[in-house]
């Protein structure tokens, strides 16, 4: 696990800064008695194993394997996690930042960029119900898996639904999540790959990266190559695209797609385990699409924005579509051949387009 506040003094993020203002901004809490706060936990640590049993019948995926327990956490606990995670991950593209400035960040303006990145952290503190970390844990079992609490009350208190059944809701997507790097450990390595990659193929001149972070804002970001999946989609680049250079664009095509599938998948199995796992599925979904659509004030727009968090909603969307799709075309066990290897992973053109990945997989 990296150690936040362990950095020698080369990166240009203080993480340990980061955590700092992340929980100094994180929001507080919904009110719960202690006798409910101890309910909750107790529940989202079964449902999470429980969840994933019912997460192997449906996906026919890992029966065999152990179980790893959930960790539970709070606003601030997830801030730590996530910039633990981070922290990792980001290393490959935060040492050639460093290295194109020249120099290591001088402790101001690290703590600055550290206390950036807090600011995002604290705002996605309130918002995120759970994640799957494939990196982060314990070094020689990775992967973890984490349920921030009060979100997941916040949210059930919100959208008036049963809190059992959404509990065990919320888990099943993200027992899907840590299935599908137990059942395919490759995964772990080539997502971290992509990321180095990406980050080997970013500009380290300030000045390029601003000037193509602005015209992306403005819309006048390069148009995708042809191919591009955005190209392929006929959709219109996002600003986070348009900031990339076309080598970056490229990789970002595969981390996308990756991405894509994997929350399709998890969004599909929560649904498919139906209503005799969890019996008010139908109404939950309904409600929790709802708030998903929903926007609030013009800040909270702005930030998932800038955040790309209107991308991942797309990637609930296109990635739940394109595994329902091959499903019912050609079965489950037949679709699971998709966690074979990295060449069998669905390209970012292919997942607007199922059949071409049944043609070109499955023949």
């Amino acid at each position: 696990m990296a150690v936040v506040g362990g950095q020698t003094g080369q990166a240009p993020i203080d993480w340990a800064a980061a955590v700092r203002a992340g929980q100094r901004l994180a929001p507080t809490g919904p009110a719960v008695t202690s006798r409910q706060a101890a309910d909750v936990v107790a529940d989202l640590r079964a449902f999470s194993a429980r969840a994933e049993f019912a997460v192997r019948k449906t996906s026919d995926l890992g029966h065999d394997l152990p179980v790893d327990d959930a960790e539970i956490v709070d606003r601030r606990g997830w801030v730590k996690a996530t910039a633990e995670g981070m922290a990792v991950l980001a290393e490959p593209l935060t040492a050639k930042l460093a290295t194109g400035m020249g120099r290591s960040g001088n402790g101001l303006t690290r703590t600055a960029a550290g206390s950036q990145v807090g600011v995002v952290l604290g705002f996605l503190s309130g918002k995120v119900l759970g994640q799957y970390d494939p990196i982060g844990g314990d070094p020689e079992r990775p992967g973890r898996l984490l349920l921030v609490a009060p979100n997941i009350v916040k949210v059930e208190r919100e959208l008036g639904v049963d809190p059992t059944d959404f509990r065990l809701w919320v888990c099943l997507h993200e027992s899907t999540h840590r299935l599908q790097f137990s059942a395919a450990p490759w995964m772990r390595g080539h997502f971290q790959s992509l990321v180095a990659d990406f980050a080997d193929k970013a500009d380290t001149d300030p000045t390029d990266m601003l000037r193509r972070a602005v015209d992306a804002v403005r819309g006048r970001g390069s148009a995708a190559g042809p191919e591009s999946g955005v190209a392929a989609g006929n959709e219109r680049p996002s600003w986070i695209e348009g900031m990339q250079s076309p080598e970056q664009r490229a990789v970002f095509d595969q981390l996308m797609a990756f991405m894509t599938l994997l929350e399709g998948h998890a969004d599909f199995v929560m649904d498919a385990v139906g209503p005799e796992v969890v019996p008010t599925v139908g109404a939950i979904r309904a409600s929790f699409t709802e708030r998903r659509r929903k926007t609030k004030g013009p800040i909270d727009r702005l930030l998932r924005s800038l955040l790309g968090m209107d991308m991942k909603l797309a990637q609930y969307i296109k990635g739940g579509a394109f595994v329902g799709a091959v499903v019912e075309q050609v079965g489950m066990a037949a679709f699971n051949t998709i966690w074979t290897s990295p060449e069998t992973l669905p390209t970012r053109p292919e997942i607007t387009d199922p059949s071409a990945w049944v043609r070109r997989v499955l023949g």
